[in-house]
């Protein structure tokens, strides 16, 4: 496979003409969170593209390959990381399981879906970072559960500075295919973004809890 530039770009490419990633900077979107964000970020759908799927999920397998080569069990994140996380699992021929972002109302409770056997080297595979919280509230549950947790692989991240301090103060290694940097760049390159709305862009990022009140 290409090189990481190059994978970011194709990555970025592909996740703009699939409408994974779509960019508005005069009708911004909402977040779950309530968030106000010119950008809008869905990695499902690329399960819906085999060839997007296909290429993304053998990068996200040869960056564990390469990181971790002493990785024994693949994590997907619930939801939308778990369809990822079984590709990658199923190329590297890993056990996989998946972590609720809580434990479930019924049955055992369980939050970790599969088998952890205590101390196995965990890689976790997120398809979308924002703040990161979600992300390493997964890989607490795993180490709570006693899994040795090596760091995380994802599709995407916005590069928010909160995201960043987060994966620092848990000691957490995070890797991505592309990032907002390089996204913003192809968008550009490729029309799918006027370069006038750039620098709105990319003041959301610098604050976003601020951006959309103005």
């Amino acid at each position: 496979m290409e090189n990481n530039l190059a994978v970011a770009e194709k990555v970025a490419s592909n996740l703009l003409k699939i409408s994974a990633v779509k960019l508005n900077a005069v009708e911004p979107f909402t977040w779950a969170s309530g968030l106000k964000s010119p950008i809008y970020c869905d990695n499902r759908r690329v399960l819906s593209f085999p060839e997007v799927r296909n290429y993304i999920s053998a990068a996200l397998s040869n960056r564990v390959r390469l990181l971790y080569p002493e990785a024994e069990v693949i994590a997907g994140v619930a939801t939308g990381a778990i369809a990822h996380g079984v590709l990658v699992a199923q190329q590297l021929n890993l056990p996989f399981v998946y972590v609720r972002s809580a434990g479930k109302q019924h049955g055992l409770g369980n939050q970790i879906e599969g088998v952890v056997p205590e101390g196995k080297k965990v890689v976790v595979v997120e398809d979308l970072v924002s703040t990161g919280k979600s992300s390493l509230a997964a890989v607490d549950a795993l180490i709570d559960a006693g899994a040795d947790v090596m760091g995380m692989v994802a599709i995407f991240t916005y590069g928010l500075d909160q995201a960043q301090r987060n994966m620092e103060l848990a000691k957490c290694r995070l890797d991505t295919l592309t990032n907002y940097n390089i996204l913003l760049k192809q968008a550009i390159n490729e029309g799918f973004l006027h370069h006038s709305n750039k620098l709105t862009l990319e003041k959301w990022r610098e604050n976003p809890q601020e951006w959309g009140k103005s």
